[in-house]
């Protein structure tokens, strides 16, 4: 299966560019038996990733569209800084969230995926929001607001893993395996966070 799309503008996984993670591949292997992260965890992400691989435009239309986008405070951090849409910014970042639903079923969890996870986190700190597309949006997005989106985001994607017609335990297998990733996703995050000092400061 493809685990790429197409025209992906910023996106750097496995690149030379991507900075090393803090953590090392031991420390994760630590955090994924904290977050209840199995092999059999990892066969259900697989299996959700072919579910979801088709659908990934219309669950990040109905995150970013459907539910952000209602949401001012976490609008505004696809928005400029007075508050006018920014098309193309969105609409690259985006495919960005698309890949990245692929990125978390379908690629191992090796020393590159361990990286691009910090460099997710530090585009969105204030060491390098907006640095790739080169706008003028806000400085960095609040932890707090990431943590508590995930629940929104552990909910929603439920009927989309039911697409396909799998029974009622492989869609529980699958969404179980989802957020135990998203969980593993956000501890990792935190530790680039908690590094980036001036994400601390309100604005």
């Amino acid at each position: 299966m493809e685990t790429t799309l197409d025209n992906l503008s910023g996106y750097s996984f496995g690149s030379a560019g991507v900075p090393k993670s803090p953590v090392s591949l031991a420390e994760l292997e630590q955090l994924k038996i904290s977050a209840g992260f199995t092999p059999q965890t990892e066969g259900s992400l697989k299996l959700a990733g072919a579910v979801l691989a088709i659908q990934t435009r219309r669950i990040v239309e109905h995150w970013r569209s459907g539910i952000i986008a209602n949401i001012p405070h976490l609008a505004r951090h696809s928005r400029s800084i007075d508050g006018s849409a920014l098309p193309e910014y969105l609409a690259r970042s985006n495919l960005r969230f698309q890949q990245w639903i692929l990125d978390t079923c379908l690629r191992p969890y090796d020393q590159d995926w361990l990286n691009y996870q910090h460099e997710i986190a530090l585009r969105h700190t204030s060491a390098k929001k907006n640095l790739v597309d080169d706008v003028t949006s806000t400085p960095y997005v609040p932890f707090e607001d990431i943590i508590a989106f995930t629940a929104v985001m552990n909910e929603t994607i439920k009927p989309y893993l039911a697409a396909d017609g799998h029974s009622a335990d492989q869609v529980q297998a699958m969404h179980k395996a989802w957020c135990a990733s998203i969980q593993l996703q956000i501890a990792l995050w935190a530790t680039t966070y908690i590094d980036d000092r001036s994400a601390k400061q309100k604005y």
